[in-house]
């Protein structure tokens, strides 16, 4: 009697086994295109001759890209958790009709901090003007999105002599305030970073940020988003050690939050969270002290069902805004809190008609 071997089992291994060898191949070439990824935007930035540099004022290593001398000085200056990198999308154009600097102010990018660095808009404000009095040595025009926007505030209210006029990108003006802070969307990540100051993140905040972010991902994308950024991550810097970190597989917006977390020191954004980082800085005071012409770009905005504010600033803040700004131009932008990233071409065409006309 012929006995028939049941076959079944073995081809279900067989194509398991194809089917592993697919994916483990899918992994290393996944892992293999993130590791070797570089942003196109480099070679822009390159074509146009910024080039990132150094500058050692006071006790601060400030780390910058600028641009060839093709007109008035512009200093630029990026939302929390990014870097200069952000206005990688704008730099090319707007380094045609001026000598552009976008600095990565204290807290963020490669700048190099003293371990008692105080977070305060009145000593990185004055840092910062000490960097326009040391290197670039002229009067500027300058532009500031989110705390950089703040900081911008700072440097118009407290050094009109290096200020001509100023762009407010999106600033958070008197939401930062206490205790309109506590009911903003913004507050979350204050909190993270007091969580990370408090618990120690070993000088490494971006792993802390995606290994304490379960609930985010769980929210905004799936539950395999977090593990699967913490092996690209690792694998990433492991292949390009002291590199910035690009994952380009991202949105081009959490491309760029990835990269300004690698180097984001938390005690930046504790000071918001405990209410020191506005010491000495009132908002309304020191836009009623603005002589020089301002323009106040507005983004997106919205309130929760709760009552947080997911935005920058209320209607209200920034009507009030306007009306304490002695010389002010006011432009409501359908865009979201980074317009220059999300918007560059109409960035730039507002920087250039407001600055040059």
């Amino acid at each position: 009697m012929v006995k028939f071997l049941n076959t079944k089992p073995k081809v279900i291994l067989f194509i398991l086994g194809i089917l592993l060898l697919i994916v483990i191949a899918a992994v290393i070439a996944g892992l293999l295109f993130v590791n070797t990824y570089k942003n196109p935007a480099d070679k822009e930035l390159e074509n146009a001759g910024i080039t990132e540099k150094t500058a050692q004022v006071g006790t601060i290593t400030f780390h910058y890209a600028e641009g060839p001398d093709n007109g008035p000085a512009l200093v630029l200056l990026h939302a929390q958790l990014l870097d200069w990198y952000t206005y990688s999308e704008v730099l090319p154009e707007l380094s045609t009709k001026f000598h552009v600097y976008a600095i990565d102010y204290p807290g963020h990018g490669k700048t190099v901090l003293p371990d008692d660095y105080d977070f305060t808009a009145n000593q990185i404000g004055s840092d910062l003007a000490a960097f326009i009095e040391t290197v670039i040595q002229d009067q500027v025009f300058v532009t500031g999105n989110s705390s950089g926007g703040l900081l911008t505030t700072w440097l118009a209210a407290n050094r009109p002599d290096l200020v001509k006029a100023i762009v407010l990108e999106d600033p958070p003006l008197f939401s930062a305030e206490y205790p309109e802070i506590q009911k903003t969307i913004a507050y979350k990540s204050f909190t993270t970073s007091h969580l990370a100051m408090e618990e120690g993140y070993k000088d490494d905040f971006l792993m802390y940020w995606i290994n304490g972010s379960t609930q985010f991902f769980k929210t905004y994308t799936n539950s395999l988003t977090q593990p699967l950024l913490r092996i690209t991550v690792k694998s990433y810097r492991n292949a390009n050690p002291g590199e910035p970190v690009e994952i380009g597989f991202l949105p081009v917006s959490v491309q760029e939050v990835i990269r300004g977390l690698n180097y984001y020191n938390p005690g930046f954004g504790n000071a918001f969270y405990e209410g020191t980082w506005n010491e000495g800085f009132d908002h309304a005071k020191a836009l009623a002290s603005i002589q020089c012409p301002v323009l106040l770009l507005h983004a997106n905005f919205e309130f929760m069902e709760d009552g947080t504010l997911n935005g920058a600033m209320s209607q209200e803040q920034a009507d009030k805004a306007v009306s304490l700004i002695a010389d002010c131009t006011y432009v409501r932008v359908d865009s979201s809190h980074v317009i220059n990233l999300e918007h560059p071409d109409e960035f730039t065409q507002y920087l250039e008609d407001f600055f040059l006309k």
